[in-house]
């Protein structure tokens, strides 16, 4: 059982003991926190909070524990009910509250749940904020309003409908174009909220929409992570239905994986190349992703003239670097499309309805189009951590070691070589070591990931 906090929120296993898991007194503590954490500079008024949360089982348990909390805090709520996270995002901005809370552990199997923490703008606290929120919860005494300072939940309604309008207005969405297509499309859901949003989005673009696994009742049908391991489903049906193409998207629906019409992936690190593909078409411009992303990110935005930018590995930091740099398209490579004409937060939403403006604008299939990228193959593999494995003495003696290559540290480490890269970090979300890495087969790929993995376990004498 596990409790990890970092960038990405308090993200843990519900049970167990408390300190160790996600359990009511820690949901209150870190809640509690977090409000006075944005009551911070705000003296005297009366903050407001949007609370949504995607569809797993615990779900409504710890949204009412978060809301009661928050109450308590003297903050009032608006409570979005089964939305999604780029959904809760924008429901901060469209109702000018103070900030946000997601409830949902994202990719992480159904006895996982995590509260994701996000400021005024609809985007997640930074590091140092998030450190701020983490030593506020270790204050022992909480000092709480009176019966008559509570807060109340302003409203409860649903954001779901408003974000798939603003959505089909977007001036980059051609909704006639698709429509004229009239794509037949098998959408896999893992009964969560996705399976709320996404046919009906699908079904005002004119698709024939075939859902899988789209009852939102938080009983995953299989391991939530859209990887291709786990989607073996969907690609049978894509075959027997005679689909156009796939779409899967994860519980929070922040991250979005395409299957082609025969049953292949199209891979989710080239949900964004395709869908920044298609926006460095129109408008020519400067792009970024994690360390962990495709270079056939940077090899498209190239040949549009744009610039391509890394960033560390964390939806804040690429979000911080899209601004720096003025990019008018990222995200990460698991499928996190950010477009900033919409807001700022990876979102399968808009992902979709500009990948289906592109798909029906090239008049292609999507095996087709997947062959007009550059061929990478990527590799990810993990390492439990144990007592045993020191991260900083593994990152120092790989960084120390092929210091000759070019090295990139501000995330873990990344080493650039001539037509692969590794790249090794401490999990944000799992006790884990990852190892990434990409290269022109995937032999290739495996096999380096082999090699670091073999130096790894030799570093810690494992």
């Amino acid at each position: 059982m596990t409790l990890i906090k970092s960038i990405s929120g308090i993200r843990g296993t519900i049970g167990g003991c408390t300190g160790e898991n996600l359990t009511p007194p820690d949901v209150v503590k870190f809640t509690t926190a977090y409000a006075r954490f944005i009551a911070r500079g705000h003296a005297g008024k009366k903050l407001t909070i949007v609370v949504g949360r995607d569809a797993r089982i615990s779900g409504e348990m710890v949204a009412d524990l978060v809301i009661g909390t928050l109450l308590a805090c003297g903050v009032d709520v608006i409570d979005v009910g089964l939305c999604t996270t780029p959904g809760t995002e924008m429901a901060v901005i469209d109702r000018k509250a103070d900030g946000g809370i997601i409830i949902t552990a994202s990719h992480n199997p159904r006895q996982w749940n995590a509260l994701k923490l996000l400021n005024s703008e609809g985007e997640f606290l930074s590091d140092a904020e998030g450190k701020c929120v983490l030593a506020l919860a270790e204050e022992e005494n909480f000092d709480y309003p009176a019966v008559d300072g509570i807060g109340h939940v302003v409203s409860r309604e649903d954001f779901n409908g408003e974000h798939i309008r603003r959505v089909l207005a977007l001036p980059s969405v051609d909704v006639g174009a698709v429509r004229r297509r009239r794509f037949k499309v098998v959408v896999d859901a893992v009964n969560s909220v996705g399976g709320i949003v996404m046919p009906r989005l699908l079904r005002e673009l004119g698709c024939e929409v075939v859902e899988l696994n789209c009852d939102p009742t938080g009983e995953f049908a299989h391991n939530p992570e859209p990887l291709p391991e786990n989607l073996t489903e969907i690609a049978e049906v894509i075959v027997r239905e005679k689909a156009d193409l796939g779409i899967v998207v994860d519980p929070d629906v922040d991250r979005l994986a395409f299957v082609s019409e025969d049953g292949s992936m199209f891979v989710e690190e080239y949900t964004l190349v395709a869908v920044a593909d298609y926006i460095l078409s129109h408008k020519v411009g400067n792009t970024v992703s994690n360390l962990s992303s495709s270079r056939a990110l940077r090899d498209v935005t190239e040949r549009h003239g744009g610039r391509y930018h890394a960033s560390a590995v964390g939806e804040v930091n690429v979000v911080a670097k899209m601004k720096e740099v003025g990019a008018v398209i990222g995200g990460e490579g698991n499928g996190g499309v950010i477009y900033p004409e919409l807001h700022y937060g990876r979102d399968a939403l808009v992902g979709t309805a500009l990948f289906l403006t592109w798909l029906a604008s090239k008049n292609t299939t999507m095996t087709a189009l997947r062959a007009t990228y550059p061929a990478y193959f990527a590799s990810k593999n993990k390492i439990a951590l144990t007592p045993a494995i020191d991260v900083d003495k593994v990152l120092h003696e790989v960084r120390v070691k092929y210091a000759s290559e070019n090295v990139n540290d501000i995330d873990g480490v990344k080493i650039d070589f001539a037509d692969s890269w590794v790249h090794l970090r401490k999990s944000n979300t799992e006790p884990i070591i990852r190892i990434y890495t990409e290269a022109k087969s995937m032999a290739e790929a495996d096999a380096l990931a082999q090699r670091f993995i073999a130096e790894i376990k030799t570093i810690c004498n494992l």
